[in-house]
């Protein structure tokens, strides 16, 4: 029975994984949650509950519940956590930057190597590790047709895609996975929270539910050999500044490799 982690998952993209996985019997799907009353469980989807990937101990809780549980290898782990906190060059925030990292960069790179480090066998040579990043960490794919701002989610996103693959070099030996994604542009409550909602359409904005599937389907492509890289699954569709960079959407392909 495969054993999928979804780290952020009562809410937005991790739930939509977290339920996609659950759908199939075969599957046993570990769901971590921040609060200490997660939903309820099902047969073969169970919430970690008070797992909050901005502190310092989240990895020691999630091995507490692994080891109590006798799990002692996982097939997936995708960590879908983030927070997007909007700043201009005259409204910059020092402490919403510094969330954005600690949930973003800092919280994912250190949970990864605490499991990686548990033991030889909780992540090995079938093991895919998957961070939720986005299109927005790629420096390449800045462009003046969007303009700056926004210094912390931007930022956040490429340190995440530099641990991410630092840690595929430390992990390739061992035979660990390990890649960035941009799951698309989605219509969530962050993502409304910050005004993007009316860039929803024109954006092609798609619903949770819709990027899981597409995320779901690329994971099962992903292996050893594509370790170390950033993925758009859904291809340039999303990706307002995809044409005037690496040029006409249509010639793009899907999935697509994002730029650093």
């Amino acid at each position: 029975m495969p054993v999928i982690l979804v780290v952020g998952a009562t809410r937005g993209l991790g739930a939509s994984l977290a339920n996609a996985y659950a759908s199939k019997p075969e599957n046993h799907v570990l769901a971590t949650a921040r609060s200490s009353d997660p939903p309820e469980n099902s047969k073969n989807l169970v919430y970690i509950p008070s797992i909050d990937i901005a502190t310092p101990d989240a990895g020691k809780h999630v091995l507490q519940y692994l080891d109590s549980h006798s799990i002692t290898h996982i097939d997936i782990v995708v960590i879908t956590a983030g927070y997007f906190a909007t700043e201009s060059l005259k409204e910059p925030s020092f402490s919403e930057q510094e969330k954005m990292y600690r949930i973003c960069a800092i919280g994912p790179t250190i949970l990864v190597t605490a499991l990686a480090n548990a033991s030889s066998t909780l992540l090995d040579s079938k093991s895919k590790v998957v961070l939720v990043s986005s299109e927005s960490g790629s420096i390449t794919l800045r462009h003046e047709s969007e303009g700056g701002g926004n210094y912390g989610h931007h930022a956040s996103k490429s340190a995440l895609n530099m641990s991410a693959k630092l840690l595929s070099l430390d992990l390739k030996n061992r035979g660990v996975a390990v890649a960035t994604v941009h799951p698309g542009f989605m219509r969530t409550e962050m993502t409304k929270g910050v005004g993007f909602d009316k860039f929803w359409d024109a954006g092609g904005a798609v619903t949770p539910d819709v990027a899981a599937k597409s995320l779901i389907e690329w994971i099962e492509t992903f292996d050893i050999s594509k370790t170390g890289q950033y993925w758009a699954p859904r291809g340039p569709g999303d990706i307002g500044t995809a044409e005037p960079v690496l040029g006409p959407k249509n010639e793009l392909p899907t999935p697509l490799q994002l730029p650093w």
